[in-house]
């Protein structure tokens, strides 16, 4: 009778180990493709031409210009870039 409680024992703790262990490792796995989603490049970096200061394309200020894409950081640098030229 021992034996047949020991060996019911054994076996729940084999199945808790597992269960647990699976559930770490699906837990390590979403953790990596979070990351690799994070490691995905977010936008391309342009430079301003006014400020030369460097940000993403999305971000910017964007004008058509003779047939040239320009990007500003901010309204006031693409003023001051056209009051220049």
């Amino acid at each position: 009778m021992i034996r047949i409680l020991l060996l019911i024992g054994v076996i729940y703790l084999i199945y808790k180990g597992r269960k647990a262990w699976l559930s770490f490792k699906k837990s390590y796995q979403n953790e990596v493709s979070q990351n690799q989603e994070m490691r995905q490049i977010d936008d391309v970096m342009v430079q301003d031409p006014y400020c030369r200061v460097y940000l993403p394309r999305k971000d910017a200020v964007h004008v058509r210009h003779k047939g040239q894409d320009l990007y500003f950081c901010s309204e006031a640098c693409k003023e001051n870039y056209f009051h220049l030229k």
